[in-house]
């Protein structure tokens, strides 16, 4: 059974400005995807691509538009309040800045305990130190750590504190969002084995949001790849990489600078974003293999790959 079910799902923001004019983005366009207990689906995409919304999405931080979330054979999709946090213990996350998501006003057995308040609260607070010293040093921290400040830690031991405190309540899902991106590269080796270990030990399955390519090879069982909110190809780790389907995988792959989209005005004044097609294939503006047939194509996914002409 799938630990993280996420069916359909579509998130728009609506455009701003001082008389609600603007023009309203699709940020999540008919994504769906399920994860299974010890596996690591990696989604990864350029910025405004879409892929920390749907983490966002999957752990319920954002209404959703439309679809579902289910964790765990539970349906999330339109709990709230209470009800919703008594779910929270499935699904935590962990933070692309290790500095800014702790409180630096709380010592580090409190950060790391808080979660035990909630979904344990049967437990004394000699048990709660306990158990958070047990989890930090599952994370490669020792006891001094317990009484310390955030600011006493370097960028690499506050990640394994970020990690430590998402595994307190025992989860069946990690969501990780860029988790290694601020850290030094020596350092983010460490965070990934560590992640790789952790997962062996518990059988957790994660969902990593990543732009970097290296680090998700190096990590993930599937990819799926994202662009203007859509999945442009999904499938197993090895297949993706050795053999893209899809122009935009392939310019990921081979590093190749795609051009930053620029910005025009249509017949109305309004803001075009030139990098990205309003109707048709997404892609196909930035795509050199476009053709007339590109234009009506309604970025359904065949094959796992959203191409007309796959490559």
């Amino acid at each position: 059974m799938s630990v993280l079910s996420v069916q359909h799902i579509r998130k728009v923001f609506k455009g701003g400005g001082f008389f609600g004019g603007g023009t309203d983005k699709v940020a999540v366009n008919d994504l769906s995807f399920d994860l299974v207990k010890g596996e690591t689906l990696a989604i990864v995409g350029e910025s405004g691509s879409g892929k920390s919304t749907t983490a966002r999405l999957a752990m319920r931080l954002l209404d959703l538009d439309g679809g579902q979330v289910v964790w765990g054979g539970q349906d999330v999709t339109k709990l709230a309040g209470s009800a919703l946090r008594k779910q929270r213990r499935q699904l935590q996350m962990v933070f692309q800045d290790p500095f800014a998501s702790l409180n630096p006003k709380m010592k580090i057995v409190d950060t790391v305990g808080e979660g035990l308040r909630v979904h344990q609260p049967q437990l004394s607070k000699a048990e709660r130190r306990a158990k958070v010293l047990e989890t930090l040093q599952l994370c490669g921290l020792g006891e001094e750590a317990l009484d310390r400040y955030p600011h006493q830690f370097s960028g690499g031991q506050r990640q394994r504190v970020g990690i430590a405190r998402a595994l307190i309540v025992e989860p069946d899902v990690l969501v990780l969002d860029e988790p290694v991106s601020a850290l030094d590269v020596s350092v983010q080796a460490q965070i990934l084995n560590l992640l790789k270990q952790l997962q062996a030990d518990k059988g957790l399955a994660y969902l990593f949001i990543s732009h970097d390519l290296s680090v998700v090879q190096h990590i993930a069982n599937r990819v799926m790849v994202m662009f203007a909110g859509f999945v442009v190809e999904e499938g197993d780790i090895d297949d993706v990489f050795n053999h893209p389907k899809h122009p935009y995988t392939k310019a990921l792959l081979d590093a190749k600078p795609i051009s930053h989209p620029s910005q025009r005005q249509d017949d109305d004044g309004k803001q075009v974003d030139e990098g990205v097609a309003v109707e048709g294939c997404a892609f196909a503006l930035r795509c050199p293999f476009a053709k007339d047939e590109c234009k009506s194509f309604d970025m359904r996914m065949k094959d796992k790959v959203a191409c007309l002409y796959p490559l």
